[in-house]
């Protein structure tokens, strides 16, 4: 069965993804359509390209995954079908494939419609056909001009020296959990043992140790762990981590090591 993921940064309420579904499923009847999320902040391109990178794996090889947020294109910017992964991808080529594969992709076509340049819904108009061209083919090279690499956004990274790791944070779940940019294979590497303290935002949040769970802490304690996606997550135990701390997307979280 064929697969279609959405991601967007559409309202529920609003008449784009009954459309976008309809006009799939009309053209290839019997699609399995997933909405990933539709919560995405409006053209919040890193944010989209987080929540992806982290859930396509999931999703059987031969995928097909619609980026709705920030897809209108231009002459600079046009839209692309990707293949990377045996998974493939639909969306505008502004930067945001940099963020959710960490090398060049397998394959990648600039779309070669017309009509692109001046459509206010690429949704409806471009990525559903593509989408089921997809499906029905698996070959890119029908649908666009070949391209070698694409526009990148460049990834913030944690700074380090021996003894210190300084993170930000750079997503905020919906529990309000702050999900920073430190992996463990750093943390690992820069502490080789050692004790620390982690300051989150400033030095009066402090954190010593990592739980492996969230119900090692008492409620309402703040508490650190690596999270299922390999990165540092800051919580409190049933509690709001980002409002009640005051954390945002780019708030620093400073970890040092001593001994």
């Amino acid at each position: 069965m064929a697969i279609v993921t959405i991601i967007s940064d559409w309202n529920r309420n609003d008449y784009y993804l009954a459309s976008l579904k309809g006009r799939i499923l009309g053209n290839c009847p019997g699609t399995n359509i997933i909405d990933i999320t539709h919560q995405i902040t409006p053209f919040n391109s890193a944010q989209a390209a987080f929540v992806l990178r982290n859930c396509f794996r999931n999703f059987p090889e031969g995928t097909v995954h619609l980026i709705c947020v920030n897809s209108e294109s231009t002459k600079e910017k046009p839209h692309v079908a990707v293949k990377a992964l045996n998974h493939y991808f639909i969306g505008c080529n502004n930067g945001i494939f940099g963020l959710i594969f960490d090398d060049e992709p397998e394959e990648a076509v600039i779309l070669h419609q017309d009509k692109i340049q001046t459509e206010s819904f690429p949704e409806l108009s471009v990525f559903a056909d593509i989408a089921c061209n997809i499906i029905k083919n698996n070959r890119l090279q029908q649908l666009g001009t070949p391209v070698k690499s694409l526009l990148k956004q460049i990834p913030m990274l944690p700074t380090i020296d021996e003894s210190v790791i300084n993170g930000s944070v750079i997503y905020i779940d919906s529990y309000r959990n702050a999900i920073t940019n430190i992996t463990q294979e750093l943390f690992d590497k820069i502490a080789k043992g050692r004790r620390f303290e982690m300051y989150i935002q400033s030095n009066y949040y402090k954190i010593n140790r990592i739980n492996k769970k969230y119900n090692e802490s008492s409620t309402g304690e703040l508490l650190a762990l690596f999270n299922s996606s390999g990165l540092l997550e800051i919580a409190i135990n049933s509690g709001n981590t980002a409002d009640l701390l005051n954390l945002n997307i780019n708030s620093t979280v400073r970890i040092k090591f001593y001994g």
